[in-house]
């Protein structure tokens, strides 16, 4: 299990972090609020969901609707002890933006789950959620800060682009069933690139 977590070089690809590849039956963690559990759509085309038919892995949905970053990193241990992921993916933060709180705290709690991911031993990744603003909507800068300080891959969603289209999303923060479909796709692209994810 630890293995899943040492990076492993590959010629031609200088300091470009990789991992060794999570087998079929996997146990893999999916942690998050409504965008995880599939909020919009059905349970069947959630993202946890859709990446379990794609990978073969056996992924657990952990979102829970409404939850932010400290109440889903609360959740955690107890998880990891029913569930004893290989690989924890973490995508929680909105509902602290929605709700303006401050910025310190959820990079906070996020860097709690992740070392309570690592004290499981289990790999870990965060998938950045997007801040709302008069400009749009973005990823918020504070994930690639805490992957850089952290050394935790980051596996981009697609979301911010995603709910900027009508197309893709239930409503003004969810995606319908398209819309979680083509984050899935990203996500998996993501997981391949760094090598979680067999081709």
């Amino acid at each position: 299990m630890v293995a899943v977590a040492l990076t492993i070089t590959i010629g031609g690809c200088k300091d470009k972090p990789r991992y060794a590849a999570l087998p079929k039956g996997a146990t893999v963690l999916a942690l998050g609020d409504s965008l995880t559990y599939g909020t919009g759509a059905t349970p069947d085309t959630s993202y946890p969901a859709l990446l379990a038919l794609t990978s073969g892995w056996d992924v657990v949905n952990a979102g829970v609707p409404g939850e932010t970053a400290a109440e889903g990193c609360a959740r955690l241990p107890a998880l990891i002890e029913d569930h004893r992921p290989q690989l924890v993916l973490i995508l929680l933060g909105g509902n602290d933006f929605l709700r303006h709180m401050p910025e310190p705290g959820v990079v906070e709690a996020l860097e709690r789950c992740i070392e309570r991911a690592r004290s499981g031993n289990a790999a870990v990744a965060l998938i950045p959620v997007p801040r709302f603003s008069v400009g749009g909507v973005a990823n918020a800068s504070l994930y690639e800060a805490i992957g850089r300080d952290l050394n935790v891959p980051i596996l981009e969603s697609g979301l911010a682009a995603l709910l900027a289209r009508s197309a893709m999303r239930a409503d003004a923060v969810h995606l319908n069933a398209a819309g979680y479909r083509e984050m899935t796709m990203t996500v998996a692209d993501g997981l391949r690139a760094i090598g979680w994810l067999q081709p």
